[in-house]
């Protein structure tokens, strides 16, 4: 196994979280008292690699920070995490990205990102990693880096026939139709499902609808995840959409859900690259279903240790 051999390599973005815990989310022009506050690490394309390092996949995250404090930080994060950082590069014109993030006591959410430096994640950073991208076994992009960036990368990694998971969030309506052809599972939530689609997604029924919508566009496999109600999932060797149900928990915080499933999905991926896709989704419905459960983010989500036997 050579250096560059990885299990999973992330192209996407890092984010400081700037998080304060309020009964309720403010309307607009209110002032409202929150009962706590912390700073965390976030972006969506970090926490799907901390999760799948988590669960002992051997990762290498491709991103930039900020020359500033948060940078510093979040290497050390990644360097905590067991996750290479020889693909982080640090930049001196934009500050590390960061995300204000307000969670209500009910468990929703609502946030603010600027991307910062995020934005400048670009060829020359791709071309160095090029040594790992080839190589890997499971490939993650997201949309809180420039999309033609994740494009690139995808192309790359179809090149070399390295399975790609593709999440289209944040989410805008005219996506290229490359990155459907490019995916060999397009996953998304309901709200960027309805946002790619122009359609209500509000049952498993519907997530169906938009799997078969998708799957037509070019997607290899769609999973569609719907919260508490677990997700759907299509193959193209299957002519009908399947729900997995997930198992019901008390949620505490949301944040991160679906990056906590994305980084186990590619975890299985990598180790198991024969489970059905049904089954790897069902695994990954009960690894999200953990982070939940605990406040934050990456402070929430489970180790290898935390999961049953039969999870791995």
């Amino acid at each position: 196994m050579s250096a560059e051999d990885y299990d999973v390599v992330v192209v996407g973005s890092c984010m400081t979280d700037l998080v304060s815990q309020a009964p309720r989310l403010p309307r607009v022009g209110e002032t409202i008292h929150g009962h706590k506050f912390f700073i965390g690490f976030g972006g969506k394309g970090a926490n799907q690699c901390v999760q799948a390092a988590r669960m002992g996949a051997k990762t290498a995250m491709v991103c930039k920070v900020g020359k500033d404090v948060f940078g510093d930080n979040y290497i050390q994060n990644f360097k905590n995490n067991g996750i290479s950082t020889d693909y982080v590069e640090q930049t001196s014109d934009a500050a590390t990205g960061a995300a204000s993030i307000i969670v209500n006591d009910a468990g929703e959410n609502a946030i603010v990102i600027v991307a910062g430096a995020n934005m400048l994640l670009g060829d020359p950073e791709l071309q160095k990693a090029q040594g790992a991208l080839n190589h890997a076994k499971v490939m993650i992009c997201q949309l809180e880096i420039s999309p033609d960036t994740s494009l690139n990368a995808l192309r790359a990694a179809r090149k070399h026939q390295v399975r790609t998971i593709f999440n289209p969030a944040p989410a805008f309506p005219d996506l290229s139709p490359e990155f459907y052809k490019l995916s060999d599972i397009f996953c998304c939530n309901e709200s960027e499902a309805e946002i790619l689609m122009g359609k209500t997604v509000a049952t498993s029924e519907d997530a169906g609808k938009v799997a078969l919508e998708l799957l037509r566009r070019g997607c290899g496999s769609v999973i569609v995840t719907l919260g508490s109600q677990g997700c759907v999932v299509l193959s193209s060797q299957d002519s009908h959409p399947k729900h997995i149900p997930t198992t019901s928990v008390t949620a505490v915080d949301t944040t991160g859900a679906g990056d906590s499933f994305i980084g186990a999905l590619a975890f299985y991926l990598a180790h198991y690259p024969s489970l059905p896709l049904e089954e790897v989704a069902r695994r990954a419905n009960v690894v999200a279903s953990f982070s939940v459960q605990k406040e934050g983010t990456q402070t929430s989500f489970p180790y290898q240790k935390d999961l049953r036997a039969e999870l791995l």
